[in-house]
């Protein structure tokens, strides 16, 4: 459904990003009003903006005094969204101070919002800017996480601007109306499909592309929780507000999962990881002589979620297992459900346009407490948003030996 998004932008070298969030925020139907603070328009000028939203714009609470925009703006708005939003912007915003017309429009809003922070690395890991966050998120806000990579300059690191794409799916799943239900948790997803190698070349390896858990991942950023990804051979854009650990083969994800796993709420294993490896690696790529070569000796794989199941104690995390499967037959499902050790058990079926790399899935989530939940073909965010609700609603519950 259309709404009225207020965007507004601070002033950093990626205020040049917000104009793609802007054409995807308008092209999707919503009304949005480009607030900038004064300094942005350095960066990206006010004909841009209006040019882009076909609304008008203006900096200060002096334009259309007799319209109060600093009052009107945040009440009549669905979401605020601030990106890119600096260091000395959420300081202010923290601060309550309403020195211009975006910050006057964060106080008067009541709606959701949610901060898109970019700077440079040092600015965001300073005790002040981390209180700031932290005060924002307290009060009910979103403050996403900023990506890892090149910054202004030479320098790289921590406080870069998501990609435009991620921030608009987070702003999307905000405008559903859906509540900050995981804020205050650490979740832990995992993504992608593992690869065993046979040599240097060559590898073992499934179709997963890591969609439905950067699905994942996004959406639980969205509801508030801090959110972990292992991904495995993932060539997707970072999920907004996440924190991406890679991996490559099935130990690797198992080690790094495990060094993950302490302080994790909820473990969601979304990933496809390889039942099997070679039993040996070749040092060398193996060369196509006119011989074959002889039979391939496997040897298995730990089981990550088994693993981690066993592990956990009483009252520990709410664990999530997925099963891509041509067999959709109950019996299977109960049986690998009771295997796994674990709470919520996805059974997504794959082949006929579902599964890997696919838009949309479909799936039947059983519950070891006799519960399936059905969810119907759409977008893997739909099914990833039926996970969360009931991992929610499990974590909401006082969990009790036994």
């Amino acid at each position: 459904m259309p709404a009225h998004v207020v965007l507004g932008v601070g002033a950093g070298i990626s205020a040049y990003k917000a104009c793609e969030l802007l054409r995807l925020l308008t092209e999707s139907g919503h009304k949005v009003r480009v607030v900038p603070t004064p300094d942005a328009l350095r960066f990206v000028g006010a004909a841009t903006w209006a040019g882009l939203s076909g609304e008008p714009v203006s900096t200060d609470v002096w334009t259309d005094i007799a319209l109060a925009p600093h009052v009107r703006l945040g009440q009549a708005a669905d979401l605020v969204l601030v990106a890119p939003a600096t260091a000395d912007l959420l300081a202010r915003a923290a601060a309550g101070r309403a020195d211009d017309l975006l910050t006057a429009t964060l106080l008067t809003a009541t709606c959701p919002v949610a901060y898109a922070p970019a700077m440079h690395t040092e600015m965001w890991q300073h005790p002040a800017t981390q209180a700031n966050v932290a005060l924002l998120r307290e009060r009910g806000a979103v403050v996403i996480e900023p990506a890892t990579g090149r910054l202004a300059g030479p320098d790289t690191g921590a406080g870069r601007l998501p990609d435009p794409a991620e921030i608009f799916a987070v702003a999307t799943h905000l405008l559903s109306g859906r509540t900050l239900d995981l804020k205050g948790r650490r979740v832990l997803v995992s993504a992608g499909g593992t690869r065993e190698e046979l040599d240097p070349v060559r590898f073992i390896g499934n179709w997963s592309s890591g969609t439905q858990g950067y699905a994942l991942a996004r959406t639980a950023v969205a509801r508030g929780a801090e959110v972990t990804v292992v991904a495995a051979n993932v060539a997707l854009a970072d999920p907004a507000g996440a924190t991406v650990i890679r991996v490559v083969s099935a130990r690797d994800m198992q080690a790094a999962i495990a060094s993950a796993a302490a302080d994790a709420d909820a473990i969601v294993m979304a990933a496809a990881v390889a039942d099997y490896r070679p039993s040996q690696r070749q040092d060398g790529k193996m060369k196509k002589d006119g011989h074959a070569p002889g039979p391939l000796q496997l040897t298995e794989n730990p089981d990550i979620l088994a693993g981690l199941a066993a592990l956990r104690g009483p009252g520990g995390q709410v664990l999530v297992g997925f099963a891509a499967e041509t067999d959709m037959s109950l019996g299977l499902a109960q049986a690998k459900l009771a295997r796994k050790g674990c709470d919520l058990l996805v059974v997504n079926p794959v082949g006929g346009g579902l599964g890997f790399g696919t838009a949309d899935n479909e799936a039947v989530i059983y519950g070891a407490d006799g519960s399936a939940t059905e969810v119907l073909r759409g977008p893997k965010e739909a099914l990833a948003d039926v996970v969360w609700d009931l991992v929610a609603a499990r974590l909401s519950e006082e969990r009790l030996p036994g």
